[in-house]
């Protein structure tokens, strides 16, 4: 069998084109990242992996020190703090967006951080090049301001140009505008899938498994939160009560209808678990007796689809060595972390590169020297064991 005789797999998205807003749709409806934020987000497992795979993104931080704690906003914020924002985009979206603004000189004297979720892609023109990035605050339309919701329409929609920091660039985009206070600077828009392509992060190719997870996750809970836990069932006659009539006649007091089905939630739950349930019949010849109850345990029946689901989330961040120690494969002693430390430092070492790039790229053009060494390196997280921690210089010293 060929490929032209198999079945025709999906795209994982399509990019169309929004004629309202001249923009390239991220995904059919426009809201493919925050579609994979969410499913992320509800996965226990993905979550983890994500987590993880950020904290090794950003390692220790830039190797600079000095340059990491330089203000290089009118907020305050420190080359650190955007280089934090930068990893968590990048692990989540699998690509990245800075605003810089420039000085009359044409330098570059602010740059700042904007979510990536927020931006699209211009449409291209006739040469292929993409002119402007489209920034709204929330595509999905919820999002209030001074209590009125922000439409996505072309007034709340915020063009900035492309990054290109040739100054006879620069001052032509300043006099299209107007002059320097009407200029509102330039996006340096990064994907790790190429240029002016949307990314797909590296989670995409497990999206059934990672709503699988949460499903299992669910199950779960609705098993210990709504499982029927009863400890077992009392059954015995039904008592006989009687009274009086007018005539002084003694008969059976009629008793008020009980329908079962309107207490079976107090037996549900783990709060309620081990309770007995009461069951009168009306049989005279039935003696009362105990009958021993075990609820289904969900659980169970998913063990393998959570053991090969697990896997495969694992899989696509390139976390193999945390799961095998996870599963009890490899133990875990320190050389097996340390050794799993070096293997994903080298995996993420792509993403990393991406990074420094941007900023060597922004600050070759900075208005002063911000970064004397030219160093824009990221320095590798690295496992410390109680041993290492002991032979440390500090610790020698202290002792």
């Amino acid at each position: 069998m060929n490929v032209n005789n198999v079945i025709r797999p999906r795209k994982r998205f399509s990019t169309s084109y929004l004629s309202q807003l001249n923009i390239q749709a991220y995904g059919s409806d426009n809201l493919y990242p925050q579609r994979m934020s969410d499913l992320i987000e509800n996965s226990p497992t993905g979550g983890t992996c994500l987590e993880r795979y950020q904290t090794f993104i950003e390692g220790n931080g830039l190797s600079n020190t000095d340059f990491s704690e330089y203000v290089c906003n009118h907020k305050g914020e420190t080359i650190d703090d955007i280089f934090s924002l930068i990893a968590q985009d990048i692990a989540k979206y699998n690509g990245f967006a800075l605003h810089v603004n420039y000085n009359l000189a044409c330098e570059i004297c602010e740059i700042q951080h904007i979510p990536f979720e927020n931006c699209r892609l211009e449409e291209e023109d006739d040469a292929g090049c993409v002119t402007y990035i489209n920034v709204h605050p929330d595509w999905e339309g919820n999002k209030t301001r001074k209590g009125r919701r922000i439409n996505v329409d072309r007034s709340t929609v915020k063009k900035y140009f492309t990054f290109n920091p040739i100054p006879s660039v620069v001052i032509d985009q300043i006099q299209s505008c107007g002059g320097i206070e009407h200029y509102s600077g330039q996006v340096l828009w990064v994907s790790l899938n190429g240029k002016y392509t949307y990314p797909k992060p590296i989670y995409d190719k497990v999206v059934t498994n990672l709503s699988t997870d949460e499903g299992l996750d669910n199950v779960k809970y609705r098993n210990v939160r709504n499982g029927f836990m009863l400890s077992g069932l009392f059954v015995h006659k039904k008592s006989v009560q009687y009274e009086f009539d007018e005539n002084g006649k003694a008969k059976e007091k009629e008793d008020s209808q009980y329908d079962l089905s309107d207490s079976l939630d107090a037996f549900q739950g783990d709060n309620n678990a081990c309770s007995i349930m009461e069951i009168v019949v009306n049989s005279a010849d039935d003696k009362p007796e105990f009958i021993n109850v075990e609820g289904t345990n969900y659980d169970d029946k998913f063990t393998v689809t959570e053991s090969s689901t697990t896997e495969r989330i694992y899989s696509a961040f390139g976390q193999e060595p945390w799961y095998c120690i996870r599963i009890g494969k490899l133990g875990f002693s320190g050389d097996v972390l340390a050794e799993a430390y070096e293997y994903y430092n080298s995996y993420v070492s792509k993403q990393r590169r991406a990074i420094s790039r941007a900023l060597k790229r922004i600050f070759d053009h900075w208005f002063e020297v911000a970064n004397p060494s030219d160093n824009y390196e990221i320095e590798p997280l690295v496992y410390i064991s109680n041993k290492s921690a002991e032979s440390s210089p500090i610790n020698s010293k202290k002792a």
